[in-house]
């Protein structure tokens, strides 16, 4: 093949949410001995990397978003020494581990902000972002919290306003003080020594603020539904220039350890998250493309997106593909279980590196959570317009005791009513299982260059029709068809021969292939082809 592909290129990512994976110690909320006890699943599944929610100290606001030490492990999660542990056993399975880093803002109590905020001579004033009242008192701008309401909180101790993007409890850090830059680019070396294998970075569009604080003007596409932050466009408060020197500074610290990399939250136009990748040595590895989550689930629209990220892409640029995570609607409840197996095919054929949210590989949905125990700051702040995120957090699913096998005792989040069907341990037992599918997936991707750093070229269909080929030199060539319809359907070309590798029904595997592919209702196949196809 040429050219060496590095391990997170090559790989697929499974993301925990810590709260919900694992509950070891009786207490309700999965932690990083409960993970440990966990990952043989994670290496008989076939994954090639893990990555973390937050794990630090934090009053948790925001649960773990808040964080009041980056260099420690919150006593709910374990203890530095587990985190070793974990990391080890981790690489003794051959996987690698990513952390969440949480550059934009800290937790209230952290020492930095208490330090910041007890006076205005303070020496750590600078590392936050304060600002004088208007003359009325007022806000200093319109900027809006992405959880509700001002982004400015009054301090009347020192009699100015400090901005928090998210929380009030979540002060945004000053970007552009380079003291700051150094302290956490230093915590990303604590991380990084330990031998933690990359970083997710939360927010990363937001971390560096207009330096005139000039007002953002309204969205005319606002919609009702909409959160209310979106009332306005974040032109001033977001995805600002200088935001791409920081992120060079980050890339230079990782570029000095071996094959370590970064993965950047940023929900952008597509347009604009491409510029994330910056020049070949500068920019985020893996700018998070969420283009599964927001596009219509059709298979034109899925297309049209998928040669528009592959056209707009840098030439050194690497694609990704994500289905599902903490902050969003779980994939089944967004398109359908019926859609779900077309939708694994997809993830995991496309060029590029997929990221799994666990619980989706068993068919895992939104639970409804009652009003008493909504634990999402979203929901309680913007309640009534379904943006809380608790509903895609709760609990692994392992087996159909009470508690799901994920703890002894009642958990944090409600536990869904469909356990006793739903659980990893129902589904290794059933051959045509979406787990069962998502491990073929994962085994065959694995095996087959093509599926895994191959090229990607899209082959015109129509209808609920998507297809597409991955291949690369001196190797097996793959045709991925996908019928998003609920009827039967036909995709004909007169160079298509080969047979069957895998299909998301069963025994069709080895069936030959002829000019011809016979699709039924939302299945999706792929054929190894005989000859390249031209």
């Amino acid at each position: 093949m040429g050219q060496k592909y590095l391990w997170w290129q090559r790989g697929v990512i499974y993301q925990i949410y810590p709260r919900s994976f694992q509950d070891s110690n009786g207490d309700g909320v999965g932690d990083l001995p409960g993970i440990v006890e966990r990952l043989d699943y994670l290496e008989w599944l076939g994954v090639d990397a893990v990555w973390l929610s937050p794990i630090y100290p934090s009053p948790m606001a925001d649960f773990g978003y808040d964080i009041s030490n980056y260099t420690d492990v919150d006593p709910l999660f374990g203890t530095l020494a587990d985190f070793d542990h974990l990391i080890e056993e981790v690489h003794r399975r051959g996987m690698k581990l990513l952390l969440d880093f949480v550059p934009n803002h800290t937790s209230d109590q952290h020492p930095w902000f208490a330090e910041s905020r007890s006076s205005r001579d303070s020496s750590k004033r600078n590392w936050y972002i304060w600002r004088e009242p208007k003359s009325d008192g007022g806000e200093p701008n319109n900027w809006l919290s992405n959880f509700g309401g001002s982004a400015w909180q009054f301090d009347e101790r020192t009699g100015q306003y400090y901005y928090h993007a998210f929380l009030k409890e979540q002060p945004d850090l000053n970007w552009r003080n380079p003291e700051v830059q150094d302290a956490m680019l230093n915590v990303l070396r604590f991380w990084l020594d330990r031998g933690v294998d990359g970083f997710r970075v939360d927010v990363i569009w937001h971390i560096v603020k207009d330096d005139q604080f000039r007002n953002n003007d309204p969205d005319p596409n606002y919609q009702p539904q909409w959160a209310p932050h979106r009332k306005l466009l974040a032109t001033y408060n977001t995805d600002r220039p200088e935001v791409h020197d920081i992120i060079g500074r980050m890339r230079a610290v990782l570029d000095e350890y071996d094959e370590r990399m970064m993965v950047g939250e940023i929900y952008l136009p597509v347009e604009r998250l491409v510029t994330y990748y910056g020049t070949e040595n500068s920019g985020v590895n893996l700018p998070f493309n969420f283009q599964l989550i927001e596009t219509p689930w059709h298979a034109r629209a899925i297309g049209d997106a998928v040669n528009r990220y592959e056209a707009l892409l840098p030439a050194h640029g690497w694609p990704n593909w994500v289905l599902g995570n903490h902050d969003n609607s779980r994939m089944i409840s967004r398109i359908g279980k019926e859609q779900a197996r077309i939708a694994a095919m997809l993830l995991l054929t496309l060029r590029g590196t997929p990221t799994l949210y666990y619980g989706d590989e068993i068919g895992m949905h939104n639970v409804p959570i009652p009003p008493d125990r909504v634990q999402d700051p979203f929901e309680k702040n913007v309640p009534g317009l379904g943006h809380g995120r608790d509903p895609e957090r709760t609990p692994m699913q392992w087996n159909a005791e009470p508690n799901a096998g994920f703890t002894s005792v009642s958990a944090w989040l409600p536990i869904a009513d469909d356990v006793e069907s739903t659980n990893v341990v129902a589904a290794r037992k059933d051959p045509n299982s979406l787990l069962a599918l998502y491990r073929r997936l994962i085994e065959l991707r694995r095996r087959e260059p093509a599926l895994e750093v191959g090229n990607f070229v899209s082959i015109p269909a129509e209808g609920d029709l998507l297809v597409f080929r991955r291949e690369v030199a001196n190797a097996r060539a793959f045709v991925i068809a996908l019928n998003f319809g609920a009827s039967a359907a036909k995709f004909s070309n007169e160079n298509l021969s080969g047979k069957v590798a895998l299909s998301t029904c069963l025994n069709r595997e080895n069936q030959i292939i002829d000019r011809a592919i016979e699709l039924r209702p939302q299945e999706g196949i792929i054929v190894e082809l005989r000859d390249r196809m031209t």
